[in-house]
C-alpha cells in the first residue's frame, strides 16, 4: 500500500490499542509505542510499566495469581475463582488444523498450480476423468487458502496467461517465444501473487522456481504428447483404411473388382478405370466395399 494510506491504517491501529490500554488500566503511551515503532520490553519492565498486569512461571502461576481478581466483560464485573479450578484442554478441530495447513502461501500456490496440471491433462486426454477431478478440487482448495492471504490479483491473471501460453505452445510453431513469454509470466505471477511485510506472507523463490521447471516440461511431455495422440491419424477400423495405399488384384472401373489394402483383399471400386497391378490410395469405405483411386 502507498505511504498515505499506510500512515491512515497505523493511525488508526494507534487509536484502537490506545482505547484497549484505557480499558485495561495499562499503559497507553508505551501500548502506541509498540505500534508505531515496534518497541519492546523485557518481562519484569513490562509489568514495571504497567504493560502487563502479572508475571507467571507456568499455567499453575497464572492460575494462582489471577484468583480472586475482578474482571468487567460486557459491563458486568466478575470475580475469576481460578485456583482449584479443573482444566480442560481444547485443541483445535480437524477442520482448523486442515485450514491451518492449507493457508500457508507455498501450499495454496502449489494446489493452485496442480489444479491446472489436473485440468489441462484431462483436456489433452479426454476420459481420463480423475486428473480433471483432483484438478477440480485442488483449484477449489487453492481459492479457499486465497481468501485467507493477501492475493494479488494481477499474480493470479499472469499465471493464468503464463497457461494459456504454454498451451498455445504446444499448438502451434512459435520457435520457442510463447514458451519464454509463459515461463516470464510464470514467475512474475508467482513473486506478486501474494504479499505481507517483511516476506511472511510471501511464496518462496525455491518453490517458485521448481513450479516453473517442472510446469515447461508437463506442457512440453505430457500435454504435448495427449495433444500429438488427439491428432495422430487414426490406425483402425474405417477411419483408419483412409488415405492407405494398396494395389489393385483386378482391373477396376467399368466393374466391381478387389484391392489388398492393409494386409487383407478388399471389395473395391473406381471412378476411372485402373488396371490389375496398379498401386490406388482408399478414398472412402461404404461398408465392406472400399472405394479407390490410382495413387
Amino acid at each position: 500500500m502507498d505511504s498515505t494510506m499506510a500512515h491512515k491504517v497505523q493511525n488508526d491501529a494507534v487509536s484502537y490499542i490506545r482505547s484497549l490500554a484505557a480499558q485495561r488500566g495499562r499503559n497507553m503511551d508505551w501500548a502506541e509505542k509498540a505500534v508505531r515503532q515496534g518497541g519492546s520490553l523485557p518481562e519484569d519492565e513490562a509489568v514495571k510499566m504497567h504493560v502487563v498486569d502479572l508475571l507467571a512461571r507456568d499455567m499453575t502461576d497464572l492460575l494462582n495469581k489471577i484468583d480472586g481478581r475482578k474482571v468487567t466483560v460486557g459491563g458486568l464485573t466478575r470475580t475469576l475463582h481460578t485456583k482449584d479450578a479443573e482444566r480442560h484442554a481444547v485443541g483445535a478441530s480437524w477442520r482448523q488444523r486442515f485450514l491451518g495447513r492449507i493457508i500457508d502461501p507455498n501450499v495454496a500456490y502449489i494446489l493452485f498450480i496442480l489444479g491446472f496440471y489436473g485440468l489441462l491433462f484431462e483436456l489433452s486426454n479426454p476420459g481420463a476423468i480423475l486428473p480433471g477431478i483432483v484438478g477440480g478440487i485442488c483449484i477449489l482448495l487453492a481459492f479457499l487458502a486465497f481468501q485467507a492471504l493477501p492475493v494479488n490479483l494481477t499474480g493470479v491473471f499472469l499465471i493464468l496467461f503464463s497457461m494459456l501460453l504454454f498451451l498455445v505452445d504446444v499448438k502451434v510453431q512459435s520457435h520457442g517465444l510463447l514458451t519464454v513469454g509463459g515461463i516470464v509470466a510464470l514467475v512474475l505471477g508467482s513473486l506478486v501473487l501474494t504479499s505481507g511485510d517483511g516476506g511472511v506472507m510471501r511464496i518462496s523463490l525455491s518453490v517458485i522456481l521448481t513450479v516453473t521447471v517442472v510446469t515447461v516440461l508437463f506442457f512440453a511431455f505430457v500435454v504435448g504428447a495427449g495433444y500429438r495422440a488427439l491428432r495422430r491419424k487414426p490406425v483402425t477400423g474405417r477411419e483408419g483404411l483412409l488415405g492407405e495405399r494398396g494395389v489393385a488384384v483386378t482391373d477396376l472401373g467399368t466393374r466391381e473388382g478387389k484391392v489388398f489394402v492393409h494386409g487383407a483383399y478388399w471389395a473395391a471400386e473406381a471412378d476411372e478405370r485402373i488396371e490389375k497391378g496398379a498401386p490406388v490410395a482408399v478414398d472412402r469405405v461404404d461398408g465392406l466395399r472400399l472405394h479407390v483411386r490410382k495413387a
